[in-house]
């Protein structure tokens, strides 16, 4: 249900413009150098799946957590999804996100552009994640 950038340099094709990867995140792949923005194994996630509602022109609109904060930006759906301008498909439909600690990672570490950083709010990672979720009634 998501990407590392593990998958970023495995798919990377040199022919193929949407596959190159640019010299300097290589780097910083071969260094391990993700700072506060690997999870608790030191992966650092890109991207990730949903079971979001999504609809053309949706892009980068946030996805946001139980608590109000924003885990990443929505930029596309699945296949099946296409339906979704008509009806949504609960069972089917996936919203593909970027993970918002990579979007921090390209601003600081890539970009070198920290002083963006400075002047947001980053909220802490949860130790205590665990959010009860009322199923009844739904139907």
């Amino acid at each position: 249900y998501y990407t590392t950038i593990n998958g970023v340099i495995e798919k990377e094709d040199p022919t193929n413009e949407e596959f190159i990867v640019p010299e300097k995140l290589k780097e910083l792949y071969k260094s391990g150098d993700f700072g506060r923005y690997s999870d608790s194994e030191g992966n650092l996630r890109v991207n990730f799946i949903s079971n979001n509602d999504i609809t053309g022109g949706n892009s980068g609109s946030p996805v946001i957590n139980a608590w109000g904060e924003i885990v990443g930006t929505a930029f596309d759906g699945n296949w099946e999804a296409m339906s979704g301008d008509i009806t949504f498909e609960s069972q089917i439909q996936r919203t593909i996100s970027v993970d918002i600690r990579y979007i921090l990672f390209i601003i600081d570490k890539f970009a070198g552009a920290s002083y963006l950083l400075e002047e947001m709010t980053i909220a802490q990672s949860r130790k205590n994640k665990e959010v009860k979720v009322v199923t009844e009634n739904l139907e």
